[in-house]
Formats: structure tokens, sequence, C-alpha cells
């Protein structure tokens, strides 16, 4: 019999997953609130089973004490980071910033330094990188006195994996009525996704606690100046939504990853099993998604958490 697994991975405790693969080890990070973790394992399907360590603490007061967020891994020229969203517990979104922490050994074995804050031009949260055409980028929702929503996507370029240098370009603010459920007109939670001589930039829409956050795109071809914001198409419906069907609701925040063997792509992302059950009920999932003839991800719907799902080829 097939080997099988079911959703959630991680239930309650599991908003904003993220995860990396390095060779044969995923690592895993979701929001912990006061601290960071980091598990590791050999399966995707057994992440949250995997060791797990804390490998930051937030200080009792300070610019970066309170609301630890979205903690991402990422591994730049050999070195790993992790960039977390954070703030003084006082000042709400207008003192939120995107925080970088440096490892220049093994994530699980190697000292954790500080770098400060990113250099963002607006107050923010949901920090991400990506490399494409040897230039590193940095995407993050931006807060500002916008009068017409809370957060926005912004692009840069980066001088060094904790330094943006030249511009910030708006990429994506709320414009549909799918990105303005729960009280707020909300963009956050970036993440790239690269395939088909494309990049497809994935963002979470609406409020975490609405049943109806969901998934929005943004798609650029390669060739095209990333910085450019009229290089980037935005899809005016959701790609991944509530499914009333299999009770999932409010999917989103998510990442990508690969099989243990590479064969197949699954997103990583949180949701909440019953309507209206609010962001503290967030819980971490997976499941496998394809690829639309035009190139473009095909994400399905949400999987119900009775659901047998067959572990990622390779495990």
């Amino acid at each position: 019999m097939e080997n099988t697994f079911q959703n959630p991975l991680l239930d309650h405790l599991g908003a904003d997953p993220w995860v990396w693969k390095d060779k044969d080890v995923y690592y895993f990070m979701v929001t912990r609130r006061t601290k960071i973790e980091l598990w590791k394992s050999t399966t995707l399907s057994g992440i949250a089973q995997g060791d797990h360590k804390t490998i930051w603490t937030a200080p009792e007061k300070g610019i970066n004490c309170a609301n630890i967020w979205a903690p991402e891994i990422h591994k730049i020229n050999d070195v790993w980071y992790v960039y977390f969203t954070a703030n003084d517990g006082e000042g709400g979104d207008q003192t939120r910033k995107v925080f970088v922490l440096e490892n220049t050994s093994d994530p699980f074995t190697g000292e954790w330094r500080e770098k400060g804050f990113v250099n963002t031009d607006h107050p923010g949260l949901d920090g991400t990188v990506f490399e494409h055409q040897h230039k590193w980028y940095f995407i993050y929702a931006g807060y500002g006195n916008f009068p017409d929503y809370g957060s926005a996507l912004y692009i840069s370029e980066m001088e060094n994996p904790w330094t943006l240098k030249g511009a910030e370009v708006l990429l994506s603010k709320p414009e549909f009525d799918w990105e303005k459920q729960g009280g707020m007109a909300i963009n956050e939670g970036p993440v790239l996704l690269k395939r088909n001589n494309q990049l497809f930039m994935i963002y979470s829409a609406s409020t975490t606690w609405s049943d109806d956050y969901c998934l929005g795109m943004l798609t650029a071809s390669m060739e095209l100046d990333l910085l450019n914001p009229h290089s980037w198409a935005k899809s005016d419906q959701p790609v991944f939504k509530k499914s009333e069907e299999n009770q999932v609701f409010a999917p989103g925040h998510n990442g990508f990853t690969q099989s243990p063997d590479g064969t197949e792509d699954w997103i990583i992302y949180h949701a909440i099993s019953e309507s209206d059950g609010g962001a503290q009920k967030r819980s971490t999932r997976i499941q496998k998604f394809t690829w639309n003839a035009d190139g473009s991800p095909n994400f399905g719907i949400p999987v119900a958490t009775e659901i047998p799902i067959a572990v990622p080829s390779g495990e």
C-alpha cells in the first residue's frame, strides 16, 4: 500500500510556514511570536516531527522585542540567512521591520548573528529574497499612510543580504474585492516561483483571519526588468482560495519546495479548518501542485484534512 499522510502537518501554532530544501535536508520554520525555531527533516511530510531547536530569542525590550513573525531561512552564496518580522511591541504596524540573522556555518550547529534590519522605505513585514540573472532582490509588504489599503508589495535590488540599493518599486497594491476581505485591504507574504521562462510572484491577499484570505499572482517574463512594474502582469482572480466543501478556510502565506527526488512541486501554506476560526487556529499544510499549458502554476483546491495524500516522491 502506498505511503500516505494527512494535513495538517502542524496543528495550530502553524502560521506562516516556510521550508527550504538543501540537498537531502528540509529546513522548516513557522511563526513563534517570541522566538525563532528551526526544524530539519529528511522528509517533507515529516518536517514537523524532525529535529528542532530555538536559534534566536527576542530581547525583553527594543525595536525587535515583540511580534516575531514569518521567519524564512535562505541560503545565499553558501551563507545562511533568516529574515523575520518584528516590532517594539508598542507602535503596531508602523514600527514593524524586517530583521536579518546570519550563519556562516551549519544552520543547526553554527552561531546565528544579528545583522540589523533591512533599510526599507516603509515599515513592513514578510520580507523574502530571490536571485535572478546574478542579482539578488528583496520583496516585502510595506505599510504607509495609505488611504485605501493597509499594505502593498515593494521590490528592490540588494547590495548585500541585509542592505538594499536603489529605489524601491511598488509592484502590487490591493485593487480587487478579494484583496480587501476581513476589514483591511492587504497584499503580503510574497514568494517567488521561477519556472518555464517565467517568474511568478505569489502573494497573500486580504486579512489572515478572514475566511477569504487567499493567494494572488504576478507574472513576469525572464528577460524583462523586474524593477519595472509594467513587467509584471497581475491576475484578476485568486490562484488559490478557500474550499467550503473541504472545510479549508483562509489558505495562504505560503512557500514552495520539491519532493526529495526533485520530480514533484509542492506548496506549503497555512489554513484554518473552520469558518471564522480565527488566526490562532492556523495550521501548516502541504500539497502537490502542477503546471498549466501556458506554463503557469496550478495549485488546485485545498485538500481536506481527512483525505490521505501520497507522500512526496522519494520519501
